[in-house]
């Protein structure tokens, strides 16, 4: 099979970049950056993609790097690709983890949620360029209430830090009801320890049902583009970095 990824980027090179220059979305990166990193009490309120720059800045330089760390993850952890015919993506973003994982199964066919309506207009376009059997909706994300098991792969990626306490912790609830139902679970987060503060509590639970805690340090693989958007705003990361709780299926 030709590989879907290279024609994607160029894809999303064309549409983030009709309307806006490099240097303008480097700019763009560089406050999104500092809303995720500095002023996180933005977050709650759609501060990350309140304006266009900023949107474009998460598409072109988050999104293909948020599907390198999972693509990367999904190996180091020799996740089988048998018996996945679903993957859920749960805070789905622009669908590129669940993308990772639907096409880490052989195309497996990818549902998404995500509270924002441009994130979920941005996946669905996302999950046609890789020619993947995919469709988001728009859902809160802390109360999935979509029923997962035997032969689902549910991934949460980069959204538990975003929720508030008690949405996180029905969310946790949620994950670890759909391992019993059999289920496969993959959490990723960063890896700055002040972005998940509740870590400690969700790897006791997650280790406590058979599961394992990882923190991941790869060689950066970020595409040209990404590397020249990163640079340009002052990032340059010379490793991707992430920490996952993973849950294999419960039942056979």
């Amino acid at each position: 099979m030709t590989d879907p990824v290279p024609a994607w980027l160029e894809a999303l090179d064309r549409r983030h970049l009709a309307d806006l220059t490099p240097s303008e979305v480097a700019r763009a990166l560089r406050a999104l950056s500092s809303c995720y990193v500095e002023r996180r009490a933005k977050i709650a309120a759609g501060g990350p993609l309140d304006s266009a720059g900023k949107r474009a800045a998460f598409a072109l330089f988050y999104a293909p790097l948020h599907f390198c760390v999972c693509r990367a993850i999904l190996e180091r952890l020799a996740v089988s690709a048998e018996g996945v015919r679903r993957v859920l993506d749960i805070g789905c973003g622009t669908g590129t983890a669940g993308a990772a994982w639907a096409l880490h199964a052989g195309a497996a066919v990818v549902r998404g949620i995500d509270r924002n309506p441009w994130a979920v207009a941005e996946a669905n376009w996302t999950y046609r360029q890789l020619g993947l059997d995919g469709r988001a909706v728009q859902r809160a994300v802390g109360r999935p209430a979509l029923h997962a098991g035997p032969g689902t792969a549910v991934i949460a990626a980069y959204v538990a830090n975003e929720l508030d306490a008690a949405g996180r912790e029905a969310l946790l609830a949620h994950l670890l009801a759909s391992h019993q139902t059999g289920a496969r679970i993959l959490v990723i987060e960063p890896i700055a320890r002040s972005t998940s503060p509740w870590w400690r509590e969700w790897q006791h639970a997650v280790t406590s049902a058979g599961g394992r805690a990882d923190e991941w340090r790869f060689p950066s693989s970020l595409p040209a583009r990404q590397q020249m958007l990163a640079h340009a705003a002052g990032l340059a990361p010379r490793e991707l970095t992430a920490r996952t709780l993973y849950l294999h299926a419960a039942l056979s």
